[in-house]
């Protein structure tokens, strides 16, 4: 088995020792995607902005390993907040459409730089 990277000059930068997003076989595992942007910086000041952000960087990560969103098949969403859950639903419903990928979502304690919002994501290559 052959392992590939996938990055984007347009998504947010990794912080830490760990791939944005690898391809193995014809799944592609897409690493939790925080709201920064590109230059690291958090974007937005609520649950909702911070999960079209984090939404976003996993669209531009999709793009570079010529995917869209139909491909992806499971995605988990952590939250600082679940009250935040309503409106962070919202959001991910302009981002996929059905069938919808199967899903997650947990709260957490705390999420990197103080985020709000991290979505991972599992695609399949067909």
């Amino acid at each position: 088995m052959i392992k590939q990277t996938l990055t984007s000059a347009a998504a947010a930068p990794a912080i830490g020792p760990y791939s944005p997003a690898v391809q193995a076989e014809n799944l592609v595992f897409f690493s939790g995607q925080v709201p920064f942007d590109a230059g690291g910086a958090v974007v937005g000041a609520t649950a909702a902005e911070q999960a079209r952000q984090a939404l976003t960087n996993l669209r531009h990560l999709l793009e570079a390993g010529a995917l869209t969103s139909h491909a992806v098949v499971k995605t988990t969403i952590f939250l600082t907040d679940m009250n935040d859950f309503a409106a962070v639903n919202e959001v991910y419903a302009e981002f996929f459409e059905k069938p919808y990928p199967a899903r997650s979502t947990v709260a957490v304690a705390a999420l990197p730089k103080g985020a709000l919002v991290e979505i991972e994501a599992i695609a399949m290559r067909e």
